[in-house]
């Protein structure tokens, strides 16, 4: 069945300005590189409108989680995945409120087709993996892969996403999601420790937040140019990565939740209903410096609930590339330190982070002032002295 994708953040055919015409050669020419240059296409998936089209994903985001396209296997018949499968049912349930993730305007037999894709992509993945379980949720990550690259290779995307970035999320219990959104409110105590404190005070949690993450906001952003490009970001960063944009989200809407009452039903209402009209390319550029700033190993010691071996960020070790130069981290890193050059900044910042609310205001005030434009070129990882950590644990 032909799919048809949203329309492409506005920037297809003769859309392109210069700006986009070279960076859509950068990303052609990573592509074409032997070996593949990894470390750029990161850098492109990060950088200011992610990888800008579907025919662009296509191509990328295979490479960002190392999938084979070049053989990809067949898929199953429906009924065979279908017939005594025990989550068929409640992905069933799910997908048929899934309306409006598909394109408006879409024809319904066409819509249908592409539902009943859905459902065999989630259970072929279930049935390969049987240590996976389905969440509810699960499908609204599936359907954006669906709608991008189609069923075949989405099948081969999420399959590798499942195992991997969204593991902590498909374990027979909610603990290791539980503690991935503990490391929420550590982040917004580093940056804006008012916020933090009300948000303690009022006694709020994290729950507000559990959507955005088992989603990657998938199912809390109505327009499917906004979930895409949080996909690039995403598909090219840490699996923490999505915690941090939420605490970033949160920082953005500062003085709302200051003047909400300060009690639970209040301040969840305020921050259940996420705006549409974000700054996303801000935020995503915030995100990423965070991470660089405070990254999970210093945060693990307010967040820790359990042991860290337990979760996908401390086996992510096992889903890196040989190469250093196309470790994620790295190109976060050295994209934040180039950032910092470019500022005349010293060193300073980069170090240990200090509990003076000032001081991390001012660092969060560079990232405003830089925005999401000022990205720098990875010459070489091999330049960092110290290999970075991704266990949770120091």
């Amino acid at each position: 069945m032909a799919r048809r994708s949203p329309p492409q953040n506005g920037v297809g055919g003769h859309d392109f300005d210069s700006k986009k015409k070279r960076k859509v050669a950068e990303i052609y020419q990573a592509l074409n590189s032997d070996p593949i240059d990894v470390a750029a296409l990161r850098r492109m998936a990060i950088s200011e409108g992610g990888l800008l089209t579907d025919e662009i994903r296509c191509k990328v985001w295979p490479k960002l989680l190392s999938v084979n396209t070049d053989d990809l296997p067949p898929l199953p018949a429906g009924k065979e995945l279908r017939e005594d499968n025990k989550d068929y049912q409640q992905v069933l349930l799910d997908v048929r409120r899934s309306l409006r993730r598909f394109p408006p305007g879409m024809p319904d037999d066409q819509r249908e087709g592409l539902q009943e894709e859905l459902i065999d992509i989630i259970l072929h993945v279930l049935k390969r993996n049987p240590q996976l379980h389905y969440y509810q949720g699960y499908h609204d990550i599936v359907v954006t892969f669906l709608l991008v690259v189609g069923d075949r290779l989405a099948t081969a995307l999420v399959e590798k996403l499942s195992t991997h970035h969204l593991r902590d999320f498909m374990d027979p219990t909610m603990d290791n999601t539980k503690h991935i959104l503990n490391y929420l409110m550590p982040i917004i105590d580093q940056v804006n420790p008012e916020v933090h404190d009300f948000m303690q005070s009022a006694e709020v949690g994290t729950i507000f937040a559990l959507s955005w993450l088992i989603t990657w906001f998938g199912h809390v952003l109505s327009d499917f140019r906004h979930v895409v490009r949080l996909y690039d970001f995403f598909l090219a960063c840490h699996p923490l990565m999505p915690i941090y944009f939420a605490a970033v989200i949160v920082l953005y809407r500062e003085q709302e939740v200051l003047d909400c009452e300060c009690d639970m039903a209040s301040v969840h209402h305020l921050l259940s209903q996420i705006p549409q009209d974000l700054p996303y390319e801000t935020l995503i550029s915030r995100a990423g410096d965070l991470f660089v700033q405070f990254p999970p190993s210093e945060l693990a010691r307010e967040a820790a609930q359990q042991q860290a071996e337990r979760t996908a960020a401390s086996t992510f070790k096992d889903f890196e590339l040989a190469s250093v130069q196309q470790r994620p981290d790295t190109v976060l890193r050295q994209r934040f330190r180039e950032r910092l050059r470019g500022e005349e900044r010293t060193k300073s910042i980069m170090t240990k982070p200090r509990t003076n609310r000032f001081v991390k205001l001012a660092v969060m005030g560079l990232t405003v002032a830089l925005g999401a434009a000022a990205l720098a070129v990875v010459k070489s990882a091999l330049e960092w002295a110290p290999k970075f950590e991704l266990q949770i644990f120091p």
